[in-house]
């Protein structure tokens, strides 16, 4: 199938590339123009395991494009994936989709009419709305058309991103009639039989079964998405309370994860006790419908209540410094991960910034590394008296005390025994929970865990 994908951030490009290397003809159009050029010369503006490869064996399928003047009108398919990023008020802002439905409408032509589907995570009601601004643009042109609006909400986790479009757990698709469902089950037919031979990066998971297609109406798809998002963040708000109560009488709570996650009912993934969430989903998507059900007159309390716990957790590493230093003035900490996750470069709403800031206003010199984010944290917060580390041994450098914000693979491989002898007190403080805290023990640390 033709493919025209608007907008080349995390979403668009991932699945523009996917789509390509499963043989489907793609155009990416984004009008970021030196992004473009960069795309069209194999270079990847985002930080995401396995991309690069892809694009390099997928680039027969997929062009670039920076304008609207050439853009195809007879496609088959146009995915809008540009951002719907949070605005004051906590409503996603739907700006640069309305520009996206306006282009379209203005560019349709009689004789071809493609599907247009929102990949971009829309507010309940998108669908119909992004159909009415390509029609009103058609009735400016004299064209009656038929537009065909449907929702396929992403569910991409940044790091796994190629996995999961490649062995998703599910394919949604909300249509409003067959014509559309069946021409986007068509768009994901190879991925939902596997009948593509699997990049050698990204080999199937030994536990792999397959996809399950789930076709609903643009409605219900629209609110899958924030309704997933929703209980995501709600599970790491739970385990999180629990994990506060287990060090105030003494359970582990990792060991109560285990207990409870063995029950199927419940499962053990997001049941990881740390310092919350952060992202470009779960914050943006948690406050999102709970405005939209306060327009509708029903507060939605257990997702406010999620967001308040996450909020507070971040005020975890402040508080176990303070009972571990006593004073945090003229105190040296160092920070291990900047990223709000591993393997990738996204600090859109890292608990790391709260905590840095909150760092530097009490009067520690502040000391960090992380692989990967530590130019864009460089970029975004120029103005932060910081020390960046060039290697990660000098995070423990004279510190009184090193957190773990981000648990990056190589900090598990570090030998601590060694780190030690630079610092001047030996106190690590784990709010990923993802180190062995026997072996800071031994090593003579006072180590403290989330829930431990």
């Amino acid at each position: 199938m033709k493919v025209t994908i608007i907008g080349s951030g995390y979403v668009g490009l991932t699945t523009g590339v996917a789509l390509a290397y499963i043989d489907h003809q793609v155009t990416l159009l984004d009008i970021d123009q030196q992004k473009i050029e960069r795309l069209a010369n194999g270079e990847i503006p985002i930080y995401e395991p396995g991309l690069k490869e892809l694009l390099e064996d997928a680039k027969k399928n997929i062009s670039f494009i920076s304008s609207w003047d050439s853009f195809d009108p007879t496609t088959d398919v146009v995915i809008i994936a540009v951002g719907t990023p949070m605005r004051e008020n906590g409503d996603a802002d739907l700006s640069f989709v309305e520009a996206v439905a306006k282009s379209i409408g203005q560019r349709l032509i009689s004789e071809k009419q493609p599907i247009i589907v929102n990949k971009s995570t829309v507010p309940i009601g998108s669908a119909a709305y992004v159909k009415s601004i390509i029609e009103q643009q058609c009735k400016k042109r004299g064209l009656q058309i038929d537009i065909n609006v449907g929702s396929n909400p992403e569910f991409l986790r940044e790091g796994v991103a190629l996995v999961d479009t490649f062995y998703p757990d599910r394919i949604v698709i909300g249509a409003d009639n067959k014509m559309t469902a069946n021409q986007l089950q068509q768009l994901y037919s190879t991925i939902l039989h596997q009948e593509y031979k699997p990049h050698d990066s990204l080999p199937k998971p030994k536990d792999y079964t397959e996809s399950v297609l789930h076709i609903t109406n643009t409605t219900s798809a629209e609110m899958i998405k924030y309704a997933a998002n929703s209980f995501l963040a709600m599970k790491i708000s739970f385990i999180n309370e629990f994990a506060n109560l287990a060090e105030k009488v003494g359970a582990d709570i990792q060991e109560v994860a285990k207990g409870i996650g063995l029950d199927k009912r419940i499962g053990s993934k997001f049941l990881h006790a740390g310092i919350g969430w952060g992202g470009s989903c779960f914050p943006k998507d948690v406050l999102a419908i709970s405005l939209t059900a306060e327009q509708y007159g029903f507060e939605m309390s257990m997702l406010k209540s999620t967001i308040e716990i996450n909020n507070r957790q971040r005020e975890w590493v402040i508080k176990k410094l303070q009972e571990t230093l006593q004073t945090i003035r003229g105190k040296t900490i160092g920070i291990l991960g900047l990223s709000f996750k591993p393997n990738t470069d996204d600090l859109r709403n890292a608990p790391s910034i709260d905590i840095i800031h909150k760092l530097i206003e009490l009067g520690a010199t502040v000391k960090v590394y992380d692989q990967i984010a530590m130019i864009n944290f460089k970029n975004q917060y120029p103005a932060l008296p910081l020390e960046y580390a060039e290697q990660v041994e000098d995070v423990f450098e004279e510190a009184h005390a090193v957190a773990l914000l981000t648990e990056w693979k190589e900090f598990q491989k570090l030998d601590f025994e060694k780190t030690s002898s630079k610092m001047k007190r030996k106190i690590m403080i784990d709010g990923r929970n993802a180190f062995n805290s026997d072996a800071f023990k031994k090593a003579g640390y006072t180590y403290v865990g989330v829930g431990r």
